[in-house]
């Protein structure tokens, strides 16, 4: 990354007190202090490992001082403090964030320039803690950095995993996975706090103990217990000095040595405990196609809420003598239905180890937990067998009961008779299989539900979640999503950073609504001619990554087609494959054809158990190398598969993107946020109405958006009146074409069943209607091709996208969760 723009204006963009030259030498001094004393080299026999852990120790030592700052100001306000539950945070690399966020990032490479080191070449030697799936996880990470920014109390609570999301590797055009291990050199942003460490139990049986008075109160006694132990990242806001955490625990045996079996020589069952208890934070998501897999995810689910509410309680008492105020002090926001468990869980903290009376703890319960749903898919709304509540969670199994008894009698009282109302509602699904439904519980026990775009909200209310909208009407509202201008454009872009505030000032970067003050350059032939320029060295940049680790030479004149996100059916990169080798058989048959040059490019993860989304990357690199190599299609296409997407990959793509495919079935994908990626760097959109691309479309204007497909509203009435893929099939006769080549030897010569699993699914059943939407999507990417040759008309859509796109920062998306949701409000800096 270039450091030209952040060099612009060091008034603003060093925000710490004192001359540039004195903050250089103090960088340096403390920058070869930590490389003494803490890797305990010289400058002359450091590694540039050492150089890179003592940099971040030294950016580590100012942010520490800025948290402890901001730790005191929310004490002395009492402040509310909002605490967010998230299985994923997907943070990226954090030096250079940290580095611009402090306001230090220019003098840090004069300092570093002086004593003849390369910021650059230490940033790319951080290890990227791949603590999230995909865009649960990057969303929570936005969401911290704009929390911090607007100067909110506020904590993220996850688990640290000790392996993260899988590397992938692509090996003859196959998925395979190999272990995360982001911490084989440590971590220096996190802190260890072992002196917060809390228990947790699992498993056992519950009894009842009566108290000094004679009341009656049931104790849990667990037949196994770990101990939580946080580790805590400073997060901190865009140059005002706040600094809020992230705290991530990891799970240790209570007892990590058992002596006496040591001692007898059984070596291994001495350490027994240790190994089976901190296999809890030992790797994100396992499989869960296994009842060991279930029962580890709930394992994990539970263990950090229930260390996060012991926490959150612990640091509520500090201050208060009762819990007559924790619903005024305390906000817990649930990130999706991974810590629905919490409902649970801190009815039992307050009931059964506090002693407070069923209705004040549920009460109080209702008045502290928000629940986002992130998901449309029936799928992904958890539940759990009763069976492995009844062996991992016996206590929390009865609250449930217990809240679901009181919540039906409530039901009952207003819908009398309504048994299938009460079926519908009930917090236990008793067919096929007795399980609990998590999504259920985190309704019943917060006092308002989100979804994260208005689309998604309108079918949580109509369609997931019908019966508690009618029950609570106000309770469901719209929270649309955001993204961090600071990562996502002025880190990840900074030219075009650059260019944007040479024109408009840098206010844009904590106000993202003023980027509305390009829009009258979106005609300037030289404001026109830079805009290219950028994004043209963007895809030079790519080019060059694609040719150093995909062995493959594209040409960056070529309109790059884009599609990165985890990989999934409903997102459909299968209908992105079927356009390509559309394209690729229009050239077979006329090899004279005049296309316009395209380079598609894909990335994202396949769950290792998710078998058909393994099958799509097959596929997607099976075509790759027929094209690729086929010289009568020469450079008009090119197909390419980045493996191992993650934040800083994403970093460079989207700069580069010139088209941007958000093409998932409409009414699939709640919001989605790497559309939001793309716009906000210029790319133009080709998608469906489905998520957050509504409101994109109408932000960005309907003429910078190329929209196909069927409606949610539509795709919902074919499948009612009954969808028969095959007669699309019959019925057109590229597609016919198209799916019959891969059904012969052309893809997969040496195995000509490979892809057959694609072909059934396609024609017996397409879940999610590629068939249907497969002719608008080929006709769309025509009017595509064509806007493209309009270089002049093409830039102009470009920058709209961009000076459209302000409603879609996290800022934005936080502000109005703080103001609607947890009723927070800033406490800046004196």
């Amino acid at each position: 990354m270039s450091s030209q723009f952040f060099s612009q204006d060091n008034d603003v963009m060093n925000v710490d007190s004192g001359s540039q030259e004195s903050q250089v030498e103090v960088l340096k001094e403390d920058f070869i202090c930590n490389l003494h004393c803490i890797q305990g080299k010289t400058i002359n026999l450091a590694t540039p490992h050492d150089y890179y852990m003592a940099l971040a120790y030294t950016v580590r030592d100012r942010l520490l001082d800025h948290r402890l700052n901001t730790s005191s100001r929310y004490r002395k306000h009492q402040a509310k403090t909002v605490y967010y539950l998230s299985a994923e945070f997907l943070m990226g690399r954090q030096l250079s964030n940290n580095l611009l966020n402090l306001g230090i990032y220019d003098d840090t490479v004069e300092a570093l320039t002086q004593l003849g080191l390369n910021l650059q070449d230490l940033v790319v030697l951080e290890a990227e803690p791949g603590l999230g799936n995909g865009g649960l996880g990057r969303l929570a990470a936005c969401f911290l950095d704009s929390l911090a920014t607007l100067s909110l109390p506020a904590i993220g609570y996850g688990i640290r995993y000790e392996f993260g999301i899988f590397d992938q590797l692509i090996i003859n055009g196959v998925q395979i996975e190999r272990p995360d291990k982001w911490l084989r050199y440590g971590n220096p942003w996190e802190v260890y706090r072992p002196e917060a460490s809390v228990r947790v139990k699992f498993g056992g049986y519950t009894e009842f103990h009566p108290d000094e008075s004679g009341q009656m109160h049931v104790r849990w006694i667990g037949d196994r217990e770990i101990t939580g132990t946080p580790y805590d990242t400073p997060v901190p806001g865009y140059q005002n000095q706040t600094v809020n955490r992230l705290r991530l625990w990891r799970a240790y045996a209570t007892e990590e040595l058992d002596f006496a079996q040591f001692d007898r020589g059984d070596y291994i069952g001495a350490v027994s405990d240790k190994i089976f208890s901190e296999n809890i934070s030992k790797v994100l998501y396992p499989n869960d196609n296994t009842y060991q897999g279930k029962q580890l995810r709930l394992e994990q689910q539970y263990f950090f809420v229930s260390c996060s509410l012991q926490d959150i309680i612990n640091r509520y008492r500090r201050q208060y003598e009762n819990f007559d105020h924790f619903h005024e002090k305390v906000a817990i926001q649930l990130n999706d239905t991974h810590p629905s468990i919490g409902v649970a869980e801190l009815m039992r903290l307050l009931v059964d180890e506090y002693n407070l009376g069923w209705n004040r703890a549920w009460y109080i319960t209702k008045h502290v937990f928000a629940y986002t749903n992130h998901t449309l898919l029936s799928e992904a709304l958890e539940t759990w067998p009763v069976s492995l509540f009844e062996s991992l969670l016996p206590r929390h199994l009865e609250i449930i009961y217990e809240i679901n008894q009181r919540f039906l009698n409530e039901i009952r009282s207003r819908y009398p008779g309504d048994l299938d109302r009460l079926s519908r509602m009930s917090l236990v699904q008793e067919d096929p299989e007795k399980k609990i439904r998590m999504a259920h519980l985190s309704c019943v026990g917060s006092y308002c539900i989100n979804g994260v775009a208005q689309l998604h909200t309108d079918l949580l209310k109509a369609q997931v979640l019908p019966d508690f909208h009618d029950y609570w009407p106000q309770k469901v509202q719209n929270k649309t999503n955001g993204i961090t201008p600071r990562r996502w454009l002025l880190l990840s872009n900074p030219q075009l950073s650059k260019l944007i505030s040479s024109k408009i000032g840098q206010d844009w970067i904590t106000d993202l609504d003023q980027l509305r003050g390009i829009e009258p350059y979106a005609d300037d032939p030289e404001f026109q001619q830079e805009w290219q320029q950028i994004k043209y060295d963007h895809k030079v940049a790519l080019a060059e990554h694609i040719l150093l680790f995909n062995d493959l030479e594209v040409n960056p004149d070529s309109l790059f087609d884009i599609q990165v996100k985890r990989m999934h059916e409903y997102k459909r990169q299968l209908l992105n494959v079927l356009h390509i080798i559309t394209l690729y058989y229009r050239i077979k048959q006329n090899p004279g054809l005049n296309l316009v040059p395209r380079t598609f490019i894909f990335a994202g993860k396949a769950a290792p158990g998710y078998f058909m989304a393994k099958m799509v990357i097959q596929l997607i690199n099976a075509v790759a190398r027929v094209v690729n190599h086929d010289p009568e299609v020469g450079d008009r296409l090119k197909v390419v598969f980045l493996a191992g997407y993650s934040v800083s990959l994403g970093q460079k793509i989207y700069p580069a993107a010139d088209l941007s495919e958000q093409i998932s079935m409409a009414g699939k994908e709640a919001s989605g946020t790497g559309n939001m990626k793309f716009a906000l760097n210029g790319a133009v959109t080709i998608g469906t109405l489905d998520g957050a691309n509504i409101e994109i479309r109408e932000e960005v204007g309907e003429e910078n958006f190329f929209l196909f497909g069927l409606t949610a509203s539509q795709a919902q009435a074919l499948k009612a009146k009954g969808y028969d893929p095959k007669s699309y099939y019959h019925w057109n006769r590229e597609l016919k074409m198209v799916m019959d080549g891969m059904a012969k030897r052309e893809f997969s010569p040496e195995n000509p069943e490979l892809f057959q699993p694609i072909i059934d699914s396609l024609l017996d059943r397409d879940e999610y209607l590629l068939f249907a939407d497969y002719a608008d999507y080929i006709n769309c990417q025509e009017r595509v091709s064509q806007a493209y040759q309009d270089r002049a008309s093409w830039t102009r859509k470009s920058i709209l996208n961009t000076a459209r796109i302000g409603k879609f920062s996290s800022d934005r998306a936080i502000a109005e969760y703080a103001r609607d949701i947890w009723h927070i409000h800033p406490v800046y800096s004196s």
